[in-house]
């Protein structure tokens, strides 16, 4: 009786055994099915010998390489050495974060163009949904603003709420985000 293994692709590219069952080829017209590819290691950090996990993959491939210390610049050259798929998308997403930076339309063209005809199911999906709001894409690409600081300061007080969910009332909140304000500082 031989076993066939089911198999998931993460994100960052390695194969995982999802399940694993009996498979009796002799009562089946159906051979056995081929997951070999099954046996491809997953990308190993080389610092500590530990797997990858695909959500390291996903903050390293889009961060650039000025930005890594030397234990994240070995993690990229491991994802890409292992996963083709990893190397491509890491690309994509370089050329789109200078896209941002430089400012021109025709090579956001250029950009969506070349990740519709890409290998990687993801990039293709993503430039599949760029293109559905494309004039805000557009927008963000050559306009000079950003809602940076206002997401900074959302993610505050999300951040406080959760911290202080259950424990305090509105007015302790309210001290919190708000700056102090003492009449007393200000006296001859």
């Amino acid at each position: 009786m031989q076993r066939a293994r089911l198999c998931a692709r993460n994100p960052d590219g390695s194969l995982d055994v999802v399940a694993e069952a009996p498979f009796a080829s002799s009562q089946s017209k159906l051979s056995a099915p081929d997951f070999n590819a099954c046996s491809k290691a997953p990308a190993i950090d080389p610092m500590n010998g530990r797997r990858i996990s695909p959500l390291t993959a996903a903050a390293h491939c889009v961060k650039p390489r000025g930005q890594m210390t030397p234990r994240q610049i070995c993690i990229v050259d491991a994802l890409t050495a292992e996963s083709m798929d990893f190397a491509v998308m890491r690309q994509f997403a370089m050329r789109l974060r200078g896209l941002f930076r430089g400012g021109s339309l025709k090579k956001l063209d250029e950009w969506i163009w070349d990740a519709t005809s890409c290998s990687v199911y993801a990039t293709r999906r993503f430039a599949k949904t760029l293109r559905q709001d494309i004039d805000a894409v557009q927008n963000a690409v050559v306009g000079p603003w950003s809602n940076g600081q206002t997401e900074g300061l959302i993610n505050r007080l999300k951040t406080l709420k959760r911290s202080m969910y259950g424990r305090a009332s509105i007015e302790l909140l309210r001290a919190r985000m708000l700056p102090l304000h003492d009449s007393n500082l200000h006296r001859e």
